[in-house]
């Protein structure tokens, strides 16, 4: 393989990582610099991430993931950025195909990782995971975080666009309590960003969209082939729809008293 002349740029956001942050700098071992935007972590986030070389650790107030994330991009000194989220794992196998597309003369601007979904440490294959991709590696100058969306946030390519063949793993899961409590923030956010966009708390719309996702990502996108985590999976889908609206509710209470 040739050598890496493209410097690159590891960035992550994180708030008490201290189970993964170790894990995943592993994985930005071959990046010129590593970037790490910490929401002012109260364990032992910051401490593991300074004791590796190469790092340089910026905390922030969390507001969303996109600002987040469009922080990292501004103290990235290099074009080239790759993206992990503290729960992602790099294998080898990726590791050698991103290197040798960055030496590439045909190289796009951004691409997209196919990530293979793992509940409790068991790979998930179906429960809509089936076509889970993200773009993690990207050229900086070409892309950005639309600042619209707090969460579950796109990133806007000006530019060419490819697919890397390699999975990236992702241990988005270590047990039902931990998931409730990820859908729960992004609930919150959520919330926001549809009020942002005019949406109204309806309780009618609120249980029949759950109840649809519910049927959507057990039945429709055969999480009952993944067994009981396939039904886990589609119960929490249908009540990250209930936070999303009791979010709403919320914000637009708050927002008729003010």
């Amino acid at each position: 393989m040739p050598p890496l002349t493209e410097k690159i740029s590891g960035l992550i956001i994180t708030y008490n990582e201290e189970k993964n942050i170790a894990a995943v700098l592993q994985c930005f071992d071959f990046c010129d610099e590593i970037i790490v935007i910490d929401s002012f972590s109260t364990d032992r986030t910051v401490q593991i991430a300074k004791s590796f070389s190469k790092v340089k650790v910026i905390q922030n107030k969390f507001e969303d993931f996109a600002k987040q994330r469009n922080l990292a991009l501004q103290h990235a000194a290099n074009d080239w950025v790759l993206f992990l989220d503290a729960d992602e794992r790099i294998t080898p196998e990726l590791r050698t195909e991103i290197i040798s597309t960055l030496t590439s003369t045909e190289a796009k601007d951004a691409y997209y990782f196919r990530r293979l979904f793992f509940f409790a440490g068991k790979p998930i294959h179906f429960s809509g995971t089936q076509g889970d991709k993200n773009f993690r590696l990207f050229r900086k100058s070409k892309c950005h975080y639309v600042p619209e969306r707090k969460v579950h946030e796109t990133l806007a390519v000006t530019g060419s666009v490819g697919v890397l063949k390699q999975q990236l793993l992702h241990y988005s899961v270590a047990d039902y309590p931990s998931y409730r409590q990820k859908a729960a923030l992004y609930g919150r956010l959520k919330g926001e960003e549809m009020f942002l966009k005019g949406k109204h708390y309806s309780a009618f719309k609120m249980y029949a969209k759950m109840a649809f996702h519910f049927f959507k990502t057990y039945f429709l996108k055969l999480g009952f082939l993944d067994g009981k985590e396939g039904f886990l999976l589609s119960k929490v889908d249908a009540l990250s729809v209930y936070e999303n609206f009791t979010s709403l509710k919320r914000v637009q209470n708050q927002h008729q008293k003010s």
